[in-house]
């Protein structure tokens, strides 16, 4: 179940091992209390004494109803995952003899998903020896090199 993972995170009343606990709550004075007295006083109002810090010297503790703890956590945590924002990468690739006609239209989804709150990871990708071969369409072909001639040889 789902809420296993919050039900075995704090202790309560007597899985607490400290000899003195730190009390706070809203009815009563915040100070150290033995264990025994702070079981006795959780015991009285009929609430749970749950360890809410269990590292600090002495643990501190708190007389609450620890199922309505556990439901007010959990609603924190709902809270929080509702504020998060997931951000979405969408990916456009070109090729090195993308026209601009498909540039522009690429160009144009881009920008939509910009819009769109989204990131965008745009590459350029070859394929084979195309990394090798240049593409410039406005460069002129080269011409063509003539053949070399044979040197010719005087035979007397």
């Amino acid at each position: 179940m789902k809420n296993d993972t919050l039900k075995g995170q704090y202790r309560i009343n007597e899985q607490i091992r400290a000899k003195e606990v730190r009390i706070v709550s809203d009815d009563i004075e915040p100070k150290v209390y033995p264990i025994f007295q702070a079981l006795k006083m959780a015991e009285e109002r009929e609430l749970d004494l749950v360890e809410i810090s269990p590292n600090a010297q002495p643990p501190v503790c708190r007389i609450i109803d620890y199922s309505k703890f556990l439901y007010q956590l959990k609603k924190r945590q709902k809270e929080q995952k509702a504020k998060q924002v997931k951000v979405n990468v969408k990916e456009i690739r070109f090729g090195p003899q993308t026209d601009d006609h498909d540039y522009n239209f690429k160009l144009k989804h881009a920008k939509g998903f910009l819009a769109d709150g989204d990131k965008v990871k745009a590459y350029v990708f070859f394929k084979g020896r195309s990394i090798t071969v240049s593409y410039t369409p406005a460069a002129p072909k080269p011409a063509p090199v003539p053949k070399a001639e044979k040197p010719e040889t005087n035979e007397e």
